[in-house]
């Protein structure tokens, strides 16, 4: 029992760690896409990921130390899905973040625990109870308050644009997180290479495609290194924690992300702290606390 809780502990700690690193990346790419295209920032956040991780994983080969089980056969068709879900999510994540704040933006990934916890429970019938159900429902509630805007009070309400391409960059993200729920029993590193390379580069293609142009050499420094430290080590933790706890319970603690990345947009962006904003963390606090039980 005393290894059992210790193990938990361990992937609870991980996948709050994972939470706080990718909170650091809506600020900065809020502040980046003043200049840089969506799709090419979502392009080097990803290859950033694959590059840092890569070598990372090359340092432990060198040192003789890989104890991880690599991807099988039977693994690439979930390997697969995920790159091709990691393509759409953060080009989806990239424009709706071009158009809403970082703070609103930043709560609203609280969604992925939604979409999570359904499409385990539909998909690959994982158990969820009632006060993830209670959850699920507060954190929905929520994401409704910060997807509506209006711009009188006699208007009727209508969801905001950039709102809907946050909540479908979080959905993708969920059918993600099942996906590589499958597979989190293998080599942590190989996936996380095998997602910043898969996805940066599918990213990279599309944003050529489109005519976009290269970021400067300094954002394109910091959009790797970001990468590297948001995307790359943020899911190696929450992959790590994924294999132990599971996928629905992984996402209630990486739900500190939003929080954290709101209050950083409020500090360092001078965002406003909006009444309905303050009421949607509110909700969605309760909503996060609830899942973590």
């Amino acid at each position: 029992m005393r290894r059992t809780l210790n193990s938990n502990t361990v992937a609870i700690g991980a996948a709050v760690l994972a939470a706080v690193l990718y909170a650091i990346s809506t600020p900065v790419s809020k502040h980046i896409l003043q200049t840089v295209a969506p799709t090419m920032a979502a392009a080097f956040l990803y290859l950033g990921a694959g590059i840092g991780v890569g070598a990372m994983m090359l340092l432990r080969r060198a040192r003789h130390t890989v104890t991880e089980q690599p991807l099988q056969r039977a693994d690439w068709p979930f390997a697969l899905a995920m790159i091709a879900l990691d393509i759409a999510a953060p080009i989806l994540m990239m424009y709706g973040l071009r158009t809403c704040s970082a703070a609103n933006t930043a709560l609203l990934n609280n969604f992925e625990i939604v979409a999570t916890a359904l499409i385990a429970l539909l998909f690959f019938r994982e158990q969820v109870g009632r006060r993830l159900w209670t959850a699920i429902g507060l954190v929905t509630v929520a994401s409704l308050l910060l997807s509506v805007e209006t711009d009188s009070i006699s208007e009727a309400f209508r969801f905001s644009r950039g709102s809907l391409l946050v909540l479908g960059a979080t959905l993708c993200w969920g059918l993600e997180n099942n996906c590589t729920r499958r597979i989190a029993d293998r080599d942590p590193m190989q996936i996380v290479t095998l997602k910043g390379f898969g996805s940066g580069f599918g990213i990279l293609l599309l944003a050529l495609a489109q005519n976009n142009a290269f970021p400067s050499w300094q954002h394109m420094l910091v959009l790797l290194l970001l990468g590297f430290v948001a995307y790359g080590l943020s899911i190696y933790f929450y992959t790590y924690a994924q294999r132990i706890i599971g996928a629905a319970r992984t996402s209630t603690y990486y739900a500190l992300a939003p929080f954290i990345g709101a209050l950083l947009s409020v500090l360092f962006l001078g965002e406003h702290l909006t009444p309905t904003l303050l009421l949607a963390a509110l909700i969605m606090a309760a909503g996060c606390f609830l899942a973590a039980k």
